[in-house]
């Protein structure tokens, strides 16, 4: 793969490249890059992680060598899963195994964790270092990389450790690729500016996007910190966990928010843009012959002229996307089927039913 491919690859599906000059410059100086994604360890996988999955595999075939970074420490700080070490461990071997299940191979990436980099001193150094370099206020601002709100800061201390945290991670691991979706932007940010500051290497970053709840109807901004409305394991009806069975993907996507010929906002919609065609390149609908009969979309740009044209119906797509979603999960309802002691069960409660199917059509 030449560089032009390499650089095609990894910005490809992405919302933005910070920036594109400097990923050029990165693989003409470097056959290796440094690439890496953190998540807390702090429940459930959904759906939405094929997207990033998704990523993580272009980012590897473009020759980057990739860390996906468990941040356990991270997640005790963030109150996640009632701040229980254990339970977040326990997460994070599940989010190993799910992401090998959702083709995130082991011989793709390689795991760390946080509580490697903290048993460091130097690590703490950086982090002071990148403190000392970030005002209070634009530290609050960042707090929307944790998924709260600037004045959430306040619920206690150690909240303010985190986004100068995140950053330092960026620099002791180190990498030159940080990779996240848009609602990680403003940490990426932090650690360019930091970066800039103090004549440290400057991290190119790439996003890409977040998948919008199945319940839908809640605006999202991640430029100006409104995530409130992605798809969430915390808010078990905006999502399709993994795993999840046939039935619970069905009944999942028949009740989600899917307005006639609407894009913005529509998760639906998304999950064609962002999941199917990224892992599939085409996306199939079987329709009753009476309703047109089977169609086929080789591209994006074709499905969505159906959609807004109105010839495709909510009840074809949701069933069409429950099919694919179907297809990718299965493999992770396999492993946890035969790996129980793995399984999300020990460590977090079952996701509460979603609610009631599609009606007739319309």
């Amino acid at each position: 793969m030449d560089r032009d491919a390499r650089v095609e690859r990894v910005a490809r599906n992405a919302s933005e490249v910070l920036t594109v000059d400097e990923l050029r410059a990165l693989f003409a100086t470097q056959e290796r890059p440094r690439a890496y994604i953190g998540y807390e360890p702090s429940g459930r996988l959904t759906v939405a992680h094929l997207i990033t999955a998704r990523k993580i595999v272009d980012l590897a075939d473009a020759g980057c060598d990739v860390t996906v970074f468990l941040a356990d420490w991270h997640a005790w700080i963030n109150d996640k899963l009632g701040g229980d070490r254990e339970r977040i461990a326990a997460s994070g071997r599940y989010m190993q195994a799910a992401f090998a299940a959702l083709g995130v191979t082991p011989d793709r990436v390689r795991y760390r964790w946080s509580r490697e980099l903290a048993a460091s001193p130097d690590y703490w150094a950086r982090v002071v270092r990148v403190a000392k370099a970030t005002t209070l206020a634009r530290t609050k601002r960042a707090m929307s990389i944790m998924g709260r709100a600037e004045e959430e800061a306040n619920l206690d201390s150690s909240k303010l450790f985190y986004p100068a945290m995140q950053a330092a991670d960026i620099f002791e691991l180190p990498v030159d690729l940080a990779y996240g979706g848009m609602d990680q932007r403003r940490a990426h940010a932090l650690a360019r500016e930091v970066a800039h500051h103090y004549r440290w290497p400057v991290p190119v970053a790439v996003h890409t996007p977040l998948l919008s709840s199945l319940r839908g109807g809640a605006r999202m901004d991640p430029v100006e910190g409104l995530v409130e409305g992605k798809m969430s394991k915390s808010d078990p009806g905006s999502a399709v966990p993994i795993p999840s069975s046939t039935a619970e993907i069905t009944e999942r996507l028949a009740a989600a928010f899917c307005p006639a010929k609407v894009v913005d906002g529509n998760p639906v919609v998304e999950v064609v843009r962002f999941i199917v065609f990224p892992w599939e390149g085409r996306l199939a609908v079987d329709r009753a012959p009476k309703h047109g009969g089977p169609v086929e979309f080789a591209d994006e740009a074709s499905f969505l002229a159906a959609w807004t044209q109105g010839t495709l119906h909510p009840q074809d797509l949701k069933a069409a996307v429950a099919g694919v979603l179907d297809r990718r999960i299965a493999p992770a309802r396999l492993f946890f089927a035969e790996h129980p002691e793995l399984a999300p069960d020990r460590f977090v409660a079952p996701p509460t039913p979603s609610g009631s199917g599609v009606g007739a059509r319309s």
